[in-house]
């Protein structure tokens, strides 16, 4: 079983990427197929005994795309690794490619929008306007001139035609290929207008030459449908425009995630001494010298030395963990306080990094594609109204009418039923939507996102930097008790004695508490023999005393009894203790902890009362986890602790499996492939860089309730476009079987093309103005429950 990574060209809506998919699954030996519309990329598992990549690329022609297939690079032992990290690194800049075309594309259509409305806006003052009652030179309203007219509104077409050709040539191809998209809709609406408005100036051209302008001059004024064409490609070329900026902004999560690691390393030769390599040229069971602030090259286990070293680039939990011998690293961590020695024990694909960086490639190639309702419906749409336009002129025929008027009726079925309202429908709402959430602090990264997000019903969420704040701080300063009851210390001459303690600490708990300190306008005074204890805390002498500070490990070295319940009390409050002594006797404890962000519990219970379910997953302990879910809202049965970075993304999927749809909520590099894998990803708006990239949807005010009110309006969002969707599918049952003169026996109505181009551009304004009714979205659950909060 072969499995093959292929470039795709020429997808421009879902409904592409299922056409792809489609004609890609029909071929015998295709076990699994997946599209990526935004890379424009296909991953397929197929026989190789059955099936060659030319047999798929063959395919993919047929159904009128382009496919090639992506070169493979093996791997095998340290070399090999080596060269995986090399293909990692080539599949980076393929997968940036797609990011480039559609700023590109984005360029263009912006090119396109300008120039469109630039003959739009006076071809519809002149087309409209004697429609309307506006002020129109005497040129464009004497009988004598209705050429004219004619003339200078085709002259004014032309240009939006030629640069929004792209509608046309790929709705007809794709006709022709027997798979219509919205591009074909939106071809087959501006092509009748035309065709129409052209056989107009045809009759006119016969009515002036027989002498009769008033004739020609009544052709002009009803008959003339060049700015509906005009219309209908500026105001699609409005949506798509918009679409495609916000693609083109999703790029750049794999790029971002093989910057984390660095380019170079310190390889240790046998000899001792120390020379600068690429970090490719690592290989197992090498040693690597990594000094303070550096990062970690790959992985490995620590040979001597210690450090604290900074893992929230792959945990997402703010505080170092300490590092001593044995002691296991990873690539893209980084070392904070001293210098160590490590073994590699895993290099090129084999890291965690690289692991992190191939969950969220597979995670993107097999996200479930989004189904645009308005595509499922222009599948069918398409050839039903070609098929009642042309039973109308055969009907018209049969029963006696004259040439002119089967056309009539046939034009006018086609253009009763333009697509600008089913085109408009999503994209505008959209639009409108995006806008909004822009106005609120949350930036939809892509219609899917907006779309998918509507129907979710979990919400994972990561602990630290979601539902904490991310970074410690102290919560209590508790001076010990003499065994007459009262305290060894004020809580202030506590936090000198810590103060002086920690001033030369690196530490992030000793930051807290050097925060704190500054706060209270403490001024730390100089300690003498200062020692760092490697996981433990630190000891120093002040004057003629010993002191320390550290966790209970530390304590118990020196002989120094800590409270039992003490210990366990914060640790089920989910905080981290620090012990302090002097001259071996308990002097007081100062708890640090991150804490919960003000909103968290708020947000939990607007979720809940949208019907969604919270799942807290953290890295933390249980008894940690727990006692931070207790505060937000959450049962014990809906937190995940002790959770490994891989294994984020892993619970993502399992709750997908068991029928779930996912939003996963994160900040961390770590949380890339479980957003990615996600249904939904939000990333907390001052979280990794990686984390925005790789997320669908940003919460710019770092708050817990956006996600209640991203829901919120995506639900708005999607109800809209179901309005617009029914009325405009009602509008068109109610208009083909007028225009096509199913009434004429009964009533004498034979509906001319003009009032069928008045009735879509009535359909039109009805969706648009539906969707700016968006306008005034108010979350009301989420601000209800932030103002009771």
């Amino acid at each position: 079983m072969a499995h093959e990574t292929f470039d795709v060209g020429g997808m421009t809506c879902a409904a592409c990427q299922a056409h792809v998919e489609k004609a890609v699954c029909k071929l015998a030996g295709v076990e699994n197929v997946a599209v990526n519309l935004l890379s424009g990329s296909m991953t397929v598992d197929f026989d190789d005994a059955t099936l060659s990549n030319q047999d798929i690329c063959d395919a993919v022609d047929r159904a009128g795309y382009s496919a090639a297939p992506v070169a493979a690079t093996g791997a095998g032992g340290a070399q090999g690794a080596a060269a995986d990290t090399r293909a990692t690194g080539f599949r980076s800049a393929r997968l940036e490619s797609p990011t480039k075309k559609l700023e590109a594309t984005a360029r263009a259509m912006k090119t396109r929008l300008v120039a469109s409305f630039i003959f739009w806006i006076p071809l519809f003052y002149i087309g409209m306007g004697h429609m309307l009652g506006w002020p129109l030179p005497s040129v464009f309203t004497d009988p004598n001139f209705s050429m004219t007219l004619a003339l200078t509104e085709l002259v004014l077409t032309l240009p939006i035609l030629y640069v929004n050709r792209a509608y046309f040539i790929n709705g007809f191809k794709s006709m022709a290929h027997g798979a219509p998209t919205m591009d074909a809709l939106i071809a087959i609406g501006a092509t009748a207008s035309v065709a129409w408005s052209v056989y107009a100036m045809f009759l006119m051209s016969a009515d002036l030459a027989a002498g009769d302008t008033a004739a020609a001059h009544h052709v002009a004024m009803n008959n003339l449908f060049l700015e509906s064409a005009g219309t209908i490609l500026t105001l699609v070329t409005v949506g798509k425009y918009l679409e495609t900026r916000s693609k083109s902004k999703t790029g750049g999560a794999i790029e971002k995630l093989i910057d984390l690691a660095p380019k170079t390393a310190t390889r240790v030769r046998a000899d001792g001494t120390e020379e600068t390599v690429a970090v490719e040229a690592i290989q197992l069971g090498d040693s690597v010298l990594v000094r303070p602030g550096e990062s970690i090259p790959v992985d490995g286990v620590v040979l001597d030395g210690s450090s604290a070293v900074d893992e929230s680039a792959l945990t997402g939990e703010s505080i170092p963990v300490e590092k001593t011998a044995g002691d296991t690293v990873n690539a893209a961590t980084i070392n904070r306080t001293g210098s160590f020695t490590f073994r590699a024990t895993r290099v090129g694909a084999d890291t965690a990094l690289a692991k992190i960086i191939k969950l969220v490639e597979d995670a993107n190639a097999t996200k479930a594609p989004i189904a645009r309702l308005a595509d499922k419906v222009a599948g069918v749409f398409v050839p039903v109204v070609l098929g009642i336009a042309a039973v109308t002129f055969v009907a018209w025929l049969i029963a006696g009418g004259s040439v002119s008027e089967a056309l009539t009726s046939a034009v006018a079925v086609v253009v009763i039923s333009c697509p600008c309202a089913l085109g408009l429908a999503t994209p505008v709402a959209i639009m409108v939507g995006t806008g909004k959430g822009a106005e609120m602090g949350i930036l939809f990264k892509s219609a899917e996102a907006l779309e998918t997000l509507r129907g979710i019903d979990t919400v994972v969420l990561d602990k630290t930097g979601t539902v904490t704040k991310g970074t410690p701080a102290v919560t209590d300063v508790i001076p010990a008790m003499r065994p007459d009851g009262t305290p060894a210390m004020s809580e202030k001459a506590l936090m000198k004695l810590a103060a002086a303690l920690e001033k030369r600490s690196e530490h992030p708990l000793a930051e807290a508490i050097m925060t704190r300190a500054s706060e209270l306008g403490i001024a730390a005074r100089t300690v003498e023999d200062f020692q760092a204890v490697p996981g433990r805390g630190v000891t120093a002498r002040e004057g003629e005393s010993n002191i320390a500070a550290g966790n209970v490990q530390l304590m118990a070295e020196l002989g120094i009894e800590v409270p039992a319940n003490e210990v366990e009390r914060f640790a089920r409050e989910g905080k981290t203790p620090l012990f302090f002594a002097r001259n071996g006797q308990l002097a007081g404890t100062i708890a640090v902890a991150d804490e919960v962000k003000p909103t968290s519990a708020d947000a939990i219970r607007a979720l809940h009362e949208l019907g969604v379910n919270a799942v807290m997953l953290t890295g933390d302990n249980r008894l940690t986890a727990e006692a931070i879910a207790a505060k937000v809202g959450l049962s014990a049965a809906d937190v995940i602790a002790g959770v490994l970075p891989a294994d984020k993304e892993r619970h993502v999927r399992e709750l997908q499996e068991a029928g779930k749809r996912v939003a996963m909520v994160g900040d961390g590099i770590n949380d890339s492939p479980a957003l990615a894998r996600a249904d939904v990803g939000l990333a907390i708006g001052t979280g990794a860089d990686i984390a925005k990239e790789g997320a669908d949807v940003v919460l710019m005010k770092s708050d817990l309730l956006d996600v209640a009110r991203a829901i919120e309006l995506s639900r708005a969002v999607i109800r809209n476009i179901k309005e617009d969707l029914f009325w405009a599918l009602f509008y068109n049952a109610c208009g083909i079987p007028l225009a096509a003169g199913v009434f004429y026996p009964i009533l004498g109505w034979q509906l001319s093309p003009m009032f069928g181009a008045a009735a879509m551009s009535l359909s039109s304004l009805c969706v648009v103005t539906n969707a700016l009714r968006l306008r005034r979205f108010r979350p009301k659950v989420t601000n209800r429950i932030a103002a009771e909060g």
